[in-house]
C-alpha cells in the first residue's frame, strides 16, 4: 500500500468510527435526555427511559401525544382514540379497559401511556412484568384535572413546555367560554343520555364528566344520584329537562333527533316537547383532554343559543 493509500485507508476508517461511536452518543444522548421518574395516578413512582415507542390507551392521552407534537413516537392506541384521524390509522390495542398484554406488547413499546379507567387487571400486570413502563396518568372530571393529565404526559414524554402552552390555550378557550355565559342567567335543566344503539341507554348523575360538562357550560344536571342508571320513563318525566345532550355518536347510533324522542318518557318532557336534543363530539364532550375549553364553549352555545 502506498503512503497516500495508507492516509486514504485510515480517514475512512476514522470516518467509519466517527459514525459509529457519534450515532450511538446521539442515541445514547436521546435516551438520557428522556430518562425521568413520573408519578402515576396512584402516587406511585414509574421510571421511564426511553420514548422512542409509545403506545397510548385512552382517547384524550393519545390526543394530548399529538397535542405536544409527539406523535412521531406513537406505535400503535386504542379504539377510543378517535381524534385526531390520524390516530384511527395507527396500530390498535383493543379498547382501554380491554387491552390485549399480547397486542401491546407485538409493537415493542418503550412506554404505555394510559387513564385509570384501563384494564383488565391481568394485562396491565403483565405488562408491567414484561418490563415495559405502564404510566397510568390522573384523569379527573375537572378542569385541574386536564391540566394535571396533560402535565403528566407532557414530563413523561420530555415535553414540558409544550404542555404549559396548551394549558394556557386551554385556560383561554375557557375565558372566552366564560365571557359567553357572561348575563346569560338561565341555567337550563339538562339531561344527558349515553346510549350505544337502541334499547340500551343511561342517565347521568353527579359526580360524572357528563354532569361536570353541564355545570361549566351553564346548565344544571336533571339528576342528583351518583354516576349512571339506565333511563325509564318514569323518571325521565319526573326529572323535566329542558336539552337532552347525548355524544355525536350516541345520537347516531340511537336513530338521530326521532330515535331518541321514541325512547321512553321523551316526549313527556320540555325537552320533548320543544325537541331541544343536541349532541357534542365525544370526546369534545367527555374526554377532558386538551381541547375542553372549546367543548364547554360548544356546549354552552348549544344551551344558551343567541336569540
Amino acid at each position: 500500500m502506498t503512503t497516500k493509500n495508507f492516509w486514504k485507508a485510515v480517514g475512512f476508517a476514522g470516518l467509519a468510527l466517527a459514525l459509529m461511536f457519534g450515532g450511538g452518543c446521539r442515541r445514547e444522548t436521546a435516551t438520557q435526555a428522556a430518562a425521568r421518574t413520573v408519578m402515576d395516578a396512584n402516587g406511585r413512582p414509574v421510571a421511564i427511559t426511553d420514548v422512542s415507542r409509545v403506545v397510548a390507551a385512552g382517547g384524550s392521552v393519545t390526543e394530548i401525544v399529538y397535542a405536544l407534537g409527539a406523535e412521531g413516537a406513537l406505535v400503535g392506541c386504542d379504539a377510543s382514540s378517535l381524534y385526531p384521524e390520524a390516530a384511527t390509522k395507527l396500530p390498535q390495542v383493543g379498547y382501554v379497559r380491554a387491552l390485549s398484554a399480547e397486542g401491546v406488547l407485538s409493537l415493542r413499546p418503550s412506554l404505555v401511556l394510559t387513564l385509570p379507567e384501563a384494564g383488565p387487571p391481568d394485562a396491565l400486570a403483565q405488562l408491567r412484568a414484561s418490563g415495559t413502563p405502564v404510566l397510568t396518568v390522573p384523569a379527573e372530571a375537572s378542569i385541574e384535572g386536564v391540566k394535571r393529565k396533560i402535565r403528566a404526559v407532557a414530563q413523561a414524554l420530555d415535553r414540558q413546555p409544550q404542555g404549559e402552552e396548551l394549558i394556557r390555550r386551554l385556560d383561554a378557550d375557557l375565558v372566552q367560554a366564560q365571557a359567553y355565559l357572561a348575563g346569560r342567567a338561565e341555567k337550563p335543566k339538562v339531561m344527558f343520555i349515553y346510549a350505544r344503539g337502541q334499547g340500551a341507554a343511561n342517565v347521568a348523575g353527579r359526580d360524572t364528566a357528563a354532569a361536570e360538562m353541564i355545570r361549566l357550560a351553564g346548565g344544571v344536571n336533571a339528576f342528583d344520584f351518583e354516576g349512571y342508571k339506565p333511563l325509564t320513563a318514569e323518571a325521565v318525566v319526573a326529572a323535566a329537562p329542558d336539552v337532552i345532550l347525548l355524544p355525536s355518536r350516541g345520537l347516531q347510533s340511537s336513530g338521530g333527533v326521532a330515535g331518541v324522542l321514541a325512547m321512553p318518557g321523551v316526549k313527556q318532557t320540555p325537552a320533548g316537547r320543544n325537541q331541544r336534543i343536541v349532541a357534542v363530539d365525544d370526546l369534545l364532550l367527555l374526554g377532558f383532554g386538551p381541547r375542553t375549553g372549546q367543548g364547554v364553549l360548544e356546549l354552552a352555545r348549544l344551551l344558551h343559543p343567541q336569540k
